[in-house]
């Protein structure tokens, strides 16, 4: 029999770090596929495609905020746990 436990609840800021995630491969990708065409000596990207490639940048500042929420969530718990002791 296998022991799982039970699922705990999303903890804020847990949204964010995934869709940061997201955003951050994206951008990761787009980059690869903007820099393959330099080292192939095909014709590059237009520069909308570059674009593109500052995801990474925006998908990590999107997890960023989602970290710190979830630390501001665990102090304000751990704050009211010691209120309440």
């Amino acid at each position: 029999m296998r022991s799982e436990t039970p699922a705990s609840p999303a903890a804020p800021g847990d949204g964010l770090v995934r869709a940061g995630g997201v955003v951050f491969i994206i951008g990761a990708v787009a980059t690869l596929v903007t820099v393959a065409p330099l080292f192939l000596g095909t014709e590059p990207f237009p520069p909308i495609a570059y674009g593109v490639c500052m995801l990474m940048g925006v998908g990590f500042l999107i997890a960023g905020a989602g970290v710190l929420r979830s630390i501001a969530a665990q102090r304000r718990q751990a704050k009211a746990s010691a209120e309440a002791v």
